[in-house]
């Protein structure tokens, strides 16, 4: 698909350093979009110039759970460059650990990252998105967020906040034509997923899954790359979506039949 409206267009995507959000910047900057990429492994600048990479991608350090630093960004963005189009929520993180053993930090920090962050990145854009009549949202939340999975209660707990977070804002700013979504992945072939794999064969028991921890294979007997996952957001975020909000799309090879 062309995707010609991407074309000098502002977008913001966290979570940009790897994985889908790395994914979803080099795809948005080859359509010709301006793409603010957000990640806080990138380096601290003591003056943030929004200047492109080679690649059309500007990589600017952000901490996402500081809501400060956000609207700060936010504001000088439209400021200083002009209307910010689109927004891609890609940051999340995964600490692993049974419900009863999770310390407190680590269910915080979870939160602080899966769902403050976005939200307040959300707020930040919408507002200015509300007063244009125009705009589009895409969050990654994930196919966690609606089946329970061992170990992994708070990203579970966290997605599915942050799903609800998401459907509510689309419903108050559907009377203003702006669309949010989100896209639900499965396994997908990142660095948070490979974290999972305790050996080479982790790869085929994710695809054929484990019934000891109640978790079905994937019916595609493919595991996502990240590509496939942004080509779903290109496609949200387009003018080929432009009747699609509050949609919650899995995209999970089969894992979760559906629900």
């Amino acid at each position: 698909m062309a995707y010609s409206e991407f074309k000098n267009k502002r977008v913001i995507v966290t979570g940009a350093h790897q994985g889908i959000g790395l994914a979803v910047a080099k795809q948005l900057a080859m359509k010709g979009a301006h793409v603010l990429a957000f990640d806080i492994a990138f380096s601290v600048e003591k003056e943030i110039t929004f200047e492109a990479d080679n690649d059309g991608i500007s990589r600017i350090h952000l901490d996402i759970t500081k809501s400060e630093n956000i609207k700060g960004l936010v504001n000088q963005i439209e400021l200083n460059l002009g209307p910010i189009d689109y927004l891609v929520s890609v940051a999340g993180i995964l600490r692993m650990g049974s419900l009863l053993e999770h310390n407190e930090r680590d269910w915080l920090d979870t939160f602080d990252v899966n769902c403050h962050g976005p939200f307040f990145l959300c707020q930040a854009v919408a507002h200015y998105m509300k007063q244009r009549r125009n705009g589009a949202i895409v969050a990654i939340g994930s196919n966690a967020a609606s089946t329970s999975r061992l170990n992994m209660g708070s990203y579970c707990a966290s997605k599915a906040a942050l799903t609800a977070m998401i459907k509510g804002l689309a419903l108050e700013l559907a009377q203003d034509g702006i669309r949010c979504n989100l896209v639900a992945p499965g396994s997908t072939d990142t660095p948070m997923q490979r974290q999972l794999w305790q050996d080479d064969t982790g790869l085929e028991k994710t695809i054929s899954g484990n019934l000891s921890d109640y978790k079905l294979g994937i019916p595609l007997k493919r595991i996502a790359s990240s590509d496939d996952i942004a080509d779903v957001v290109l496609f949200l975020l387009s003018h080929q979506a432009r009747h699609i909000t509050m949609e919650n799309l899995l995209v999970d090879g089969g894992a979760t039949l559906g629900h």
